[in-house]
């Protein structure tokens, strides 16, 4: 029988010990491909060994085209992306190179007072000091699991009455924005902006007008707002993909902040263009329609971003989301459904922005399903006497005008026509004037006596 001697296996040994080192070290090679095909926001590539959600980088050696693009698809042994940018350069001949990674946030106090797009890139020309980002995070995140939720019991200010007396916000609670154009949604955002206790404020503007964009952040914010206020921006040009990243980019951010123990404010103006996004996306990538042209991503996505704000352990995500109404909210599908999902939904009219009524809040078609959580049971019963006032008057009104009421027939009708002048003056509020909620309860009191 033959032996190795102690020498050699020490040598074998320390031969097997320095492969594996190497081994190590060596760096596989990412997969590649080709453009096969670029149709609409879509990309068809030959390239395998890729997951979804997959950033990859798309170049062009020859011309210096670069652009990223996230894999939303598999099919047949090719990859359908979607670009993070502009195609113009694209070509037969652009290579297909998988990163490995998926799409990150930076986070961190230094955000606060900047303006970033949807890839995390600063739009107001200046990059990030050192120390400034704590770190990144994947923009797509489950939310915190039922139980590890922290109970909803304290009222958020945001400085506006008929918010802050009538509905109510819970710190911690999702409310939607339900308006047509020319409502005054986006201001309404700025004034929420304004007034509210928030410690933090991240402001999402996905698919906006860019001139509204500058307005929204150098006109309707005080510096002091600004100052603790992450922007993040997608214009309406921008690509499909970035849109929506962007909401989730916001929230991811604000995710941040809710755990270091922080009272976070995400606006977000608005869902509406994030769904006409997803559609854009889903459709391109051979989705079947459903209603209003929506494809079943879609309701599948609003949750999964929509439930990721609310109360962590320690911290909260209050979330306020604007939808763009067509027609009447019932049979809008983008509204019908964002109103199931949420914690209360604020609805703005157009008839009283036409009569200069603002905020032009329908207190009667609005609710808050925590107001009886957080409010103390005298506010609450002076809010409800007001909805039985302008209840009452909206139904005796035309009657008024036409001369046929009869006074002292109705006690709650003759109530609701003496103080329905001081409930809408109440109810009004110039833009950039804010009260407390104390001020606000203590209003409703005179009101009402």
């Amino acid at each position: 029988m033959t032996t190795v001697p102690t020498t050699g296996l020490e040598r074998l040994d320390g031969a097997l010990l320095s492969l594996r080192d190497r081994l190590g070290q060596v760096q596989p090679r990412p997969p590649k491909g080709k453009v096969q095909r670029a149709l609409g926001v879509t990309i068809h590539a030959s390239l395998r060994d890729v997951r979804l959600g997959e950033i990859c980088e798309l170049r062009d050696p020859a011309s210096g085209f670069v652009v990223l693009a996230e894999v939303v698809g598999l099919q047949d042994g090719c990859a359908i992306l979607t670009p993070i940018g502009d195609l113009d350069g694209l070509s037969t001949e652009t290579e297909v190179v998988s990163t490995g990674e998926v799409l990150l946030a930076p986070v961190g106090q230094g955000l606060l007072g900047r303006v970033i797009d949807a890839t995390g890139t600063p739009l107001d020309g200046a990059g990030w000091p050192r120390g400034a980002l704590a770190g990144f995070r994947p923009v797509h995140a489950p939310p915190p699991p039922p139980l590890a939720r922290d109970l909803i019991e304290a009222p958020l200010q945001l400085g506006l009455r008929a918010i802050d007396g009538l509905l109510g916000c819970a710190r911690g609670q999702r409310l939607g924005i339900f308006g047509p154009a020319g409502a005054g949604k986006s201001s309404l955002l700025a004034d929420i902006v304004a007034g509210t206790e928030a410690d933090v404020i991240v402001l999402a503007l996905v698919g906006e007008r860019g001139r509204e964009v500058r307005e929204t952040l150098q006109r309707r914010l005080s510096p002091a707002a600004r100052a603790r206020t992450v922007a993040i921006v997608a214009t309406s040009d921008r690509p499909a993909l970035e849109r929506v990243k962007a909401a989730h980019v916001a929230t991811t951010i604000a995710e941040y902040f809710r755990d270091t123990g922080q009272h976070v404010l995400l606006l977000m103006d608005s869902v509406t263009r994030f769904a006409r996004a997803q559609r854009e996306l889903g459709l391109a990538a051979g989705e079947p329609p459903t209603r209003r042209g929506f494809p079943p991503s879609l309701f599948a996505a609003l949750p999964r971003l929509l439930e990721r704000a609310g109360p962590g352990q320690g911290g909260s995500i209050t979330g306020i989301y604007t939808v763009l109404t067509e027609g009447e909210a019932e049979i809008d599908p983008i509204a019908e459904e964002v109103m199931a999902l949420l914690d209360g939904h604020i609805v703005l009219s157009s008839e009283l922005a036409q009569q200069n009524h603002f905020p032009a809040i329908d207190v009667l078609k609005s609710r808050s399903r925590l107001m009886s959580t957080v409010a103390p049971q005298q506010q609450l019963a002076d809010a409800q006497r007001m909805r039985e006032l302008l209840t009452r008057h909206a139904e005796v009104e035309l009657l008024v005008r036409v001369g046929e009421y009869e006074p002292g027939s109705d006690s709650l009708a003759d109530e609701a026509l003496a103080r329905v002048d001081g409930i809408r003056a109440f109810l009004r509020q110039p833009s950039g004037e804010q009260d407390t909620l104390e001020r606000t309860r203590q209003r409703m009191r005179e009101v009402l006596t």
